[in-house]
């Protein structure tokens, strides 16, 4: 594998350099040189902006340099110029030990301090005018700093008056920010680095068209074709096989190249410096510079009403089933953690790990991942991050036509109208106010134990899981908690419950203050609803049922069902598993849409009024229909009599 940077030039228009350091280092000399290709007699003490043109070096990419006065009172403009570089180029003078001791203590630590996150190229210049009989090991002088600070990508000598390696300055200062190598390599450890790793991994398994875990000559040819342009002879293929098996044995087998000699010979071009191979297939293959799948690349899913959700196709799932068969190495029906780790092990990490997905999907007892609780994940994260959710079919290595693996649902409010809703997903809120019972309801859908201690949940709680119809038609749930405390400025937003398929209000049996509390959460989502023209299907949970309910509560509960013309409410304990079809209800509830929205006495009124109005219309549309007639037949019958008089 061979070849240069051919897609560079989609991210980058030019190379901005800034060359800072000392009085009289030699900054404007190295910048005419390199731009002159002679040594300058004499130089202005600061140049203006000299561009360094496309063809000057391969990558096809000018450079623009920034000189800088070096004077304390022009220190801020030096910052403003920092913040806009893509590079840095710091200077001393090979002939002033003590320029090198002020990069060490002044400028690099200025740089850090501006936290200017980009590559360090420094440079010592005027190499003629060093003592020949005091010869340096650059090596073992600028290890030390170079272990210190990170951020210096390399370090040379030039000499502007000789002309040696003065245009190689500008070279490693274009190549530290075209192909830079901190996201490939761990310098200290001489590795590619976990995230790079994930990136080539995932092109291999790409390139691996037969899936037979190797590279044949035929793969090793359409991959060179596909980043390079050019096709591999046959000796370099055996050279390429050659070089791995003799460095790294189980680089190559029988069928081919393999993964470990894949990366190895990345290892290999990074260690000699030939970065742009690499990024060249990294590029190729869709991938930003912190090594991200480039987001311009990828179809955009976002484009909904409030009241429509995304959900994955059935090519989609069908994808996700084989990827999960592919990694349940055991067969056994469920992935342990190591096997999930290693299915998204072509990913820059796992988007499960962290809030809100950590705990939001069914284990098995052993805590491993069934494939009903893997594609509820799936369908959780499409719903709540559609894009996320492209992305990771794309590292997964979906091969189909990504913009076809989702599918847009129809607004809720044409549901509403069709009295029918064709949606597979659906999101269920859950209100009710502390100690109601919510985060049990949430866990116990999950097939979690019951835990008698309560614990405070972040309002960023989901749980999702599958649940089965009477019909054996299977429809993903969604429980998203809303803590009492957050309804408040939840409700505030226009479109609060645009996403909400039905909503739950979760009270305690043996609490009359709780039943008031879900009572007035009740009240205010459905004036949200009536306000915003998202009315949503609603249930009252009675939890804890197990426990001593208080005088009057059922009365008092089905009361407010009756005067909201909701259902009764249903009577659950998560504690004794006494759960009266809960979650086959929600979604019963969410399938009629149509159904058990809740009427305040204010959206009575309006409905009144609307009724009042268009009655009114009605008969003033009659009324005006019956004077055009009457009009009509008076003009006919004054015609006639007109006509017989004459």
């Amino acid at each position: 594998m061979s070849g240069g940077s051919s897609a560079v030039s989609r991210h980058w228009s030019t190379v901005r350099v800034v060359v800072v350091g000392d009085p009289a280092t030699g900054k404007s000399s190295l910048i005419t040189a390199a731009a002159t290709d002679t040594f300058p007699e004499t130089v202005s003490p600061v140049l203006p902006p000299t561009i360094l043109p496309a063809d000057y070096y391969p990558d096809g990419i000018p450079v623009t340099i920034i000189d800088t006065p070096s004077s304390l009172e022009d220190k801020h403009k030096v910052e403003e110029e920092l913040q806009r570089a893509d590079a840095i180029v710091l200077t001393y003078a090979c002939d002033q030990p003590e320029t090198l001791v002020n990069l060490q203590n002044y400028w690099l630590p200025e740089i850090r301090r501006l936290k200017v996150d980009i590559p360090v190229i420094v440079v010592g210049c005027m190499l003629d005018l060093r003592d020949e009989h005091f010869p340096i090991n650059l090596e073992r002088m600028m290890g030390p700093i170079m272990q210190q600070f990170k951020e210096i990508e390399t370090c040379i000598e030039c000499s502007a008056a000789n002309l040696v390696e003065v245009a190689e300055v500008f070279y490693y200062a274009q190549k530290a920010v075209l192909h830079p190598t901190a996201p490939l390599f761990d310098q200290e450890s001489q590795t590619l680095k976990p995230r790079c790793i994930r990136a080539l991994k995932r092109i291999f398994v790409l390139s691996d068209h037969d899936k037979d875990s190797a590279l044949n000559d035929s793969e090793l040819n359409q991959f060179q074709v596909k980043c390079f342009s050019a096709p591999l002879q046959p000796n370099e293929t055996d050279d390429v096989k050659r070089v791995v098996r003799a460095n790294l044995p189980k680089g190559v087998n029988h069928l081919g190249l393999t993964l470990d000699g894949f990366l190895y010979l990345h290892s290999l071009f990074i260690a000699k410096g030939r970065l742009e191979t690499t990024w060249t297939v990294l590029r190729e293959f869709g991938y930003s510079d912190d090594l991200a799948l480039l987001k311009e690349n990828l179809p955009v899913t976002s484009e909904k009403a409030p009241d429509q959700s995304i959900e994955l196709t059935s090519e989609a799932v069908d994808f996700l089933k084989g990827i999960f068969s592919l990694f349940d190495s055991n067969k056994d029906g469920a992935l342990k953690d190591f096997e999930l780790d290693e299915l998204f092990s072509t990913a820059p990490e796992s988007p499960w790990d962290g809030d809100p997905y950590k705990d939001s999907m069914e284990r098995t007892e052993r805590g491993d991942v069934n494939l009903s609780g893997f594609l509820s994940q799936w369908a959780l994260m499409t719903l709540l991050d559609p894009p996320q959710s492209v992305t990771y079919l794309a590292y997964l290595g979906y091969t189909g036509d990504l913009a076809k693996a989702f599918r847009v649902t129809r607004k809720r409010s044409l549901d509403f109208k069709k009295q029918h809703t064709d949606r597979h997903v659906f999101q269920c809120f859950v209100f009710g106010s502390k100690n109601a019972g919510k985060s049990a309801l949430l866990t116990s859908f999950v097939g979690r134990p019951f835990q008698e201690n309560y614990k405070l949940t972040s309002n960023q709680c989901y749980t999702v899981n599958t649940v089965a119809q009477p019909q054996g038609i299977k429809k993903t749930l969604i429980l998203h908690e809303i803590q009492e405390c957050d309804v408040k400025e939840f409700l505030s937003s226009k479109d609060s419950l645009a996403a909400c398929d039905v909503a739950v209000f979760v009270y305690d049996s043996s609490d009359e203050y709780s039943l008031q509390r879900a009572s007035k959460l009740l009240a205010e989502v459905a004036w949200k609803g009536e306000d915003s023209g998202y009315g949503v299907p609603c249930l009252l949970i009675a939890a804890k049922n197990d426990l001593n309910l208080y005088p009057m509560a059922i009365k008092e509960s089905e009361m407010v069902c009756q005067v909201m013309k909701i259902n009764a409410p249903i009577r659950i304990s998560v504690k004794e598993e006494h759960m009266n079809n809960i979650f086959q209800k929600i979604v019963t509830t969410a399938q009629q849409c149509h159904l058990s929205v809740p009427e305040t006495e204010h959206g009575r009124n309006k409905k009144r009024y609307r009724q009042l109005v268009n009655r009114s219309l009605i008969l003033a549309s009659v009324g005006a229909a019956v004077a055009i007639v009457v009009l009509a037949t008076y003009r006919a019958y004054a015609c006639r009599k007109t006509s017989s008089a004459h």
